[in-house]
């Protein structure tokens, strides 16, 4: 790897956590386009890289909201316990099974787009208290589960597709995005020590580019510190607008690349 790929990534890392990390996605999502388009990584060897890059820059975030005596408790239980499984399920898939990429993409757009639009309308008129009832714990942890394959499969953070789901559902941003970091941090140890061992088995370009994703999780490390120091200065309505437009603009992204 060039030192200028490297420090495209550093930059590309840094750039997107500062950005999601104050609402719980990684910003795993949107490198894995920047991996392919712009840094040419291969397929599926993009996947265990993105892991890679929550692995290294998952403890920037995790760090400032351990110290703000806001990581931990039930909702980090339930999600880690969803996703953990999920994430060796979807690696097994995506090595063996190699779904296309367009068909991905397009389920993110059509799960996303409408997703983070819900959420805007729901961020500007909220709903009255009755109809903002959380979803059950085992509701949940199967949603978790899906997350943890998908995240499996293509590398992405669970955050993105967790945070708008449960913060649109009624639950407190400040509550979900610690949880959903934790859980993705987690999931993507899991993830990228399953890739490891299933390359000793398969053929192709399995494992993970290793410079390239520690180059990308050191922005991102760096990046998810400053990120979730922004977020008690933000008030909740700023919050949850922010996950809306990402959740949406993700969602136009993939509608873009899935359509050409």
């Amino acid at each position: 790897m060039e030192w200028s790929m490297g420090l495209l990534g550093f930059a590309a890392g840094l750039l997107i956590s500062v950005v999601t990390a104050p609402v719980g996605v990684s910003g795993a999502v949107f490198l894995l386009p920047v991996q392919v388009s712009v840094l040419g990584v291969p397929s599926p060897a993009v996947t265990p890289t993105n892991l890679l890059y929550n692995v290294v820059a998952g403890p920037g975030a995790l760090l400032r909201y351990w110290r703000a005596g806001q990581l931990g408790g039930p909702l980090t239980r339930i999600l880690i316990a969803g996703t953990v499984p999920g994430v060796i399920v979807g690696a097994v898939i995506r090595v063996f099974a190699v779904p296309g990429p367009r068909v991905f993409r397009l389920l993110i757009a059509v799960l996303l787009l409408p997703l983070g639009l819900w959420l805007w309308l729901r961020s500007v008129r909220p709903a009255p208290p009755r109809a903002r009832d959380l979803p059950s714990p085992s509701a949940t942890r199967a949603l978790a589960l899906a997350v943890g394959v998908a995240g499996g499969i293509y590398g992405i953070g669970g955050g993105s597709l967790l945070g708008p789901i449960l913060v649109g559902r009624g639950a407190p941003v400040a509550t979900v995005a610690p949880a959903a970091l934790a859980s993705t941090f987690v999931t993507s140890v899991v993830g990228a020590a399953t890739y490891a061992l299933l390359s000793l088995a398969a053929s192709g370009e399995v494992a993970p580019d290793w410079l390239l994703g520690i180059s990308c999780g050191a922005g991102g490390l760096l990046g998810g510190y400053l990120g979730a120091h922004l977020q008690p200065h933000l008030p909740e309505t700023a919050l949850r607008l922010l996950l809306a437009t990402l959740a949406a603009g993700i969602g136009a992204l993939y509608a873009v690349q899935a359509l050409h």
